[in-house]
């Protein structure tokens, strides 16, 4: 993990502002080629794909887009945690798609089962096929299952993940109200790379304040298959001042991997052979791609997409676009604002695709907000540009370790913001 960049109060806080207004900057590449049209569409209606059909139509109305999205209500996995906090309900987590029919996209409520890349076609669910000029796909992830043994899909439904935002969020967060005082939740943390980095750590310190408040007896307890995280000295001390009878957390190297769960027994084992028993059990295990990513032929060995960092074009299949937690994007993390940033760079050289144009040469950002309490936040921001072709990072850093209580409390304020923010931008709702 990188070493954090020291930065006073006030420099913190100009830095992280400079960071989200260069997120919003992508969308000031010029408008080009109005006149010519052609047909787009869009596969995930998450932070990645609705920012990116949004913003080709946009840059040219003439381009016919077509979004294909299952949900017709958009449920979105950040600031999910709060809701097992108590903190949110989770029908503040939903977002319509009202806003990008009134620009003009065309909205499919289906799931896409194929693409035919050499007939330049997607095939739906309900039996429809669409054909598209350019492809972008922002499938987000899935999960695979049976990397730990005894975890697949049915287990799932003893043992939530909670790693996509739905029905599974409101079964962990019911386990979490029906958990006698003096349980133990237990959480299985994966190994790099998965969705949302600091995710794990903030869901632990919701989980705790709710236990905190509603089952003061009961314990928290991460078995991590690594030995570092996103943010892990601000979150240790976050835990250390509001949670240190309730937490604890057990990295790798003191047997922290899980490689065994007995979802009917609410029990997993770790390499070295330790049993722990739960009394919830929440199992967030390896990821990769979404499905559609690997129908449509782009994803490599690793289960993710390789992409050209300048377009977000796929390195293995010409005219499709993949935007955010699928691809091979790093150092950007597998984020919201890392899917809604490339989703601007995506769009953008996508409109100049097709009207005969180079693609500009682009700059990304990320802003994460962590919350461990209530007026307790913290951050991360960094600045990327491309060297050699490859995304690098220009500047950056975690939120100083010694804020006080005055400026925790700006940052919890800050995350609120922006998510209040990013989703007027993605959906044209907020919270």
């Amino acid at each position: 993990m990188n070493e954090p960049i020291k930065f006073s109060r006030r420099q913190w806080l100009a830095n992280v502002g400079k960071a989200t207004v260069a997120g919003a900057a992508l969308v000031s590449f010029p408008t080009v080629g109005r006149a010519s049209g052609g047909s787009v569409v869009v596969i995930g209606g998450g932070f990645g794909g609705a920012t990116a059909a949004k913003y080709i139509k946009r840059r040219n109305p003439a381009i016919e887009v077509t979004l294909v999205e299952p949900a017709k209500t958009y449920y979105t996995c950040p600031f999910t945690n709060l809701y097992f906090g108590g903190l949110r309900t989770f029908e503040q987590q939903g977002h319509s798609f009202d806003e990008l029919r009134s620009l003009g996209v065309k909205v499919v409520h289906d799931f896409a089962t194929g693409v035919d890349a050499d007939k330049r076609k997607v095939s739906l669910a309900g039996g429809e096929t669409l054909g598209y000029d350019k492809l972008l796909l922002s499938p987000g992830i899935d999960f695979r299952w049976n990397a730990l043994e005894g975890y697949d899909e049915e287990a799932s439904k003893r043992a939530p993940h909670a790693w996509k935002a739905g029905e599974q969020s409101v079964l962990l967060k019911k386990q979490l109200q029906d958990m006698r005082d003096g349980g133990t939740f237990v959480m299985v943390a994966p190994a790099n790379p998965f969705r949302c980095p600091p995710g794990p750590y903030e869901r632990a310190s919701m989980v705790a304040h709710y236990l905190k408040n509603n089952k003061p007896k009961s314990k928290l307890l991460i078995l991590d298959a690594k030995d570092a995280f996103s943010k892990q000295g601000l979150f240790q001390q976050g835990w250390e001042n509001f949670y240190s009878d309730i937490i604890e957390w057990v990295p790798l190297s003191k047997d922290g991997k899980v490689v065994r769960v007995d979802a009917n027994n609410l029990s997993v084992e770790t390499e070295f052979g330790e049993i722990h028993k739960a009394d919830v059990l929440n199992v967030i295990p390896p990821q990769k791609a979404g499905a559609i990513a690997d129908l449509a032929g782009v994803t490599d060995e690793s289960g993710w997409v390789p992409v050209k960092h300048q377009t977000f074009e796929s390195e293995r299949v010409p005219g499709i676009y993949v935007v955010g937690d699928a691809t091979l994007a790093a150092p950007m993390p597998k984020s919201g604002f890392s899917a809604n940033a490339q989703a601007k760079v995506a769009a953008a050289a996508i409109v100049s695709a097709l009207a005969g144009k180079e693609p500009a040469q682009p700059t990304f950002a990320n802003t994460c907000y962590s919350l461990i309490a209530p007026d307790y936040g913290i951050s991360v921001a960094h600045l990327y540009a491309l060297k050699d072709g490859k995304i690098a990072e220009a500047s950056g850093g975690v939120s100083p370790k010694d804020g006080d209580a005055e400026f925790r409390k700006l940052e919890a304020e800050y995350g609120e913001a922006w998510y209040n923010a990013i989703a007027l931008d993605t959906w044209g709702t907020r919270a």
